[in-house]
C-alpha cells in the first residue's frame, strides 16, 4: 500500500503479491496519536508491526491501514508483519510505503534495508510527478492571466482572437494580446517580450499594465509606446517588448472604422480588404525598452465595412516546417480567400494552415488578433 499525504487527507494505492493495483482510494485526515501512519506523516520514520494470530490482533493493523478492505486482506495473512517506510523528499514526508508479509516470514535486517531503498526511489520519482503537475498548472495559470479572459465589443467593428501556446508548455510564453477601451475609442495591442519564463511573465504583465494606463489617459498609440519605452528602458538591461499598437474609432461618415497605428519592433498588421486585396501599412519602430527617449511615429488607416486588419506575433510568420519558415509572403498570399469573412474563422484559417506548414515540427507561442469593420458577416 501506498499513502500518499497532503494537507486534507490521504490517497491510498493498493497492490496484491502479483503486483495488480487495487485502488486509488481517498481517506481524511491521518491524524491519530497512536497511528503508525500519522508518526510516519510527521516524522518520517520506519515503523515495523508484528500482528498475532489471535482475532483481536487484527485491530493493530488500523494503526498502519486505514482502509477497511484494505485492513481486511492484510488480517488474512495473519501471523504477519507490517512494514511502514516514510516517503520522503526535499526535506518533508509525501507519503509512506505500507508493505505486508505473513506466513511469519518477518523482515530482518536486510529486507527493511531494501524496502527503505525501493522507498527513497519512489519518492523522489512521486515528488517529481508532483513538481511537474505544479510546474504546469502554474504556466498555465500565467498563461491565462497575461491575456484577457474576454474580448470586449468594439462599436462599428468586431474582434476575434486565437492564441496557440508553444510545444514546450511548461515554458511561459511571450506572446500577449489586449482590447481594451470604452465609449467609442478603443486600443488595440500585440506584443512580444524577450526570453521564456516566469521573467517574461512579470516582463508581459509589466507592459500590458503600462500600456492599460497610458492608454487611460491618452489612446494615442505613438504616445503610448513612448510610455512604454519610458517605463521599461533600464541601463544595462536587455529584455525589451515588441509591440503593434491601434487606436480604434468608429467612422460615421464611411461607416467603418478609423484606426491609428504604431509599432515598436514589431511588424505591421495585414489589412485584408474586403475586395480581396491585401495590404501591409508602411510603417517602423524601434523596439521599446533598449534605448532612451525613444519616439514614435503614427499612421492612419481607414477599414470600410468588411475590411480586416490582422495582428500576429513571430510565431506565425517564423513557424518553421519542412519547408522552411511560413513566412510574412506566405501569409500575406493566403489572406485573400477570406475576404469579408468574419474574424474568427480568419484567425482560425490563418492558425490552420501555420499549424499544417510545421507538419509536427515544434513551434513557438502563436497570438493573433482580427479587427474587422462592421458589426455584420
Amino acid at each position: 500500500m501506498i499513502a500518499l499525504f497532503d494537507g486534507r487527507g490521504a490517497q491510498l494505492t493498493s497492490a496484491d503479491a502479483d503486483g495488480r493495483i487495487t485502488g486509488p482510494l481517498e481517506i481524511g485526515l491521518v491524524d491519530e496519536e497512536r497511528s503508525g501512519l500519522d508518526r510516519i506523516r510527521r516524522v518520517g520514520q520506519t515503523e515495523l508491526l508484528h500482528v498475532a494470530l489471535a482475532p483481536d490482533s487484527s485491530s493493530a493493523l488500523g494503526t498502519m491501514i486505514p482502509d477497511d478492505a484494505m485492513r481486511e486482506t492484510a488480517a488474512g495473512l495473519r501471523p504477519a508483519d507490517v512494514l511502514g517506510v516514510g516517503l520522503n523528499a526535499r526535506g518533508g514526508t509525501i507519503g509512506a510505503l505500507v508493505v505486508v508479509r505473513g506466513e511469519r516470514r518477518g523482515y530482518d535486517e536486510q529486507h527493511i534495508d531494501l524496502v527503505e531503498e525501493f522507498a527513497r526511489r519512489a519518492a523522489v520519482t512521486l515528488d517529481s510527478g508532483r513538481l511537474y503537475e505544479e510546474r504546469v498548472h502554474v504556466a498555465s495559470v500565467l498563461q491565462a492571466s497575461l491575456r484577457p479572459p474576454r474580448l470586449p465589443a468594439i462599436p462599428g467593428g468586431r474582434v476575434a482572437a486565437r492564441y496557440r501556446a508553444a510545444q514546450e508548455h511548461m515554458d511561459i510564453g511571450g506572446d500577449f494580446y489586449d482590447v481594451h477601451g470604452s465609449g467609442e475609442e478603443y486600443s488595440l495591442i500585440v506584443g512580444d517580450v524577450c526570453g521564456k519564463g516566469v521573467d517574461a511573465a512579470v516582463l508581459t504583465g509589466r507592459a500590458r499594465q503600462t500600456v492599460r494606463t497610458a492608454a487611460h489617459f491618452d489612446r494615442s498609440p505613438s504616445r503610448i509606446l513612448t510610455a512604454l519605452n519610458e517605463v521599461l528602458h533600464e541601463e544595462e538591461s536587455d529584455r525589451f517588448v515588441t509591440l503593434a499598437c491601434a487606436s480604434v474609432r468608429p467612422d460615421a461618415t464611411t461607416g467603418g472604422l478609423g484606426v491609428r497605428l504604431a509599432v515598436a519592433g514589431h511588424p505591421a498588421p495585414f489589412v485584408l480588404r474586403a475586395g480581396g486585396t491585401v495590404e501591409q501599412p508602411e510603417i517602423t519602430g524601434t523596439l521599446s525598452g533598449v534605448l532612451p527617449g525613444l519616439r514614435y511615429d503614427e499612421i492612419g488607416v481607414e477599414l470600410l465595412p468588411g475590411d480586416q486588419m490582422l495582428f500576429f506575433t513571430d510565431g506565425i510568420y517564423e513557424a518553421k516546417g519542412p519547408g522552411g519558415f511560413f513566412g510574412m509572403e506566405r501569409l500575406g498570399e493566403m489572406l485573400a480567400p477570406y475576404a469579408g469573412a468574419a474574424p474568427e474563422i480568419l484567425c482560425e484559417a490563418v492558425e490552420q494552415r501555420v499549424v499544417e506548414h510545421l507538419a509536427g515540427a515544434a513551434h513557438d507561442d502563436m497570438a493573433l488578433l482580427a479587427l474587422r469593420a462592421g458589426s455584420d458577416g
